[in-house]
């Protein structure tokens, strides 16, 4: 459930209210057990989603690098060369 929560920090260009959102959504997912929460519980899902993806945001403005950001394509195709070497993806 939590595979698709990456490092938002210190990339450029800088991860998107979508990025920060998704993740916030996969974290909630994994702590309630649950891809799609009941009626009932449905207000309280989409709240601690909201809340989560309002502090993530908040974290990732205060935070100061030390390094220079990482480019958010090379280090895509550093983990794609990754998994294949690994045997998880054929070559496409």
């Amino acid at each position: 459930m939590c595979r698709n929560i990456h490092t938002l920090h210190n990339f450029e260009p800088a991860a998107s209210s979508e990025e920060v959102h998704a993740a916030a959504l996969q974290y909630v997912r994994k702590i309630a057990g649950t891809t799609k929460p009941s009626k009932a519980n449905q207000e309280a899902f989409d709240r601690a989603v909201h809340e989560i993806a309002h502090i993530t945001q908040h974290l990732l403005d205060d935070l100061v690098a030390v390094t220079p950001p990482k480019n958010r394509e090379e280090e895509a195709a550093k983990a794609r060369e990754r998994a294949i070497k690994s045997g998880r993806y054929a070559a496409a």
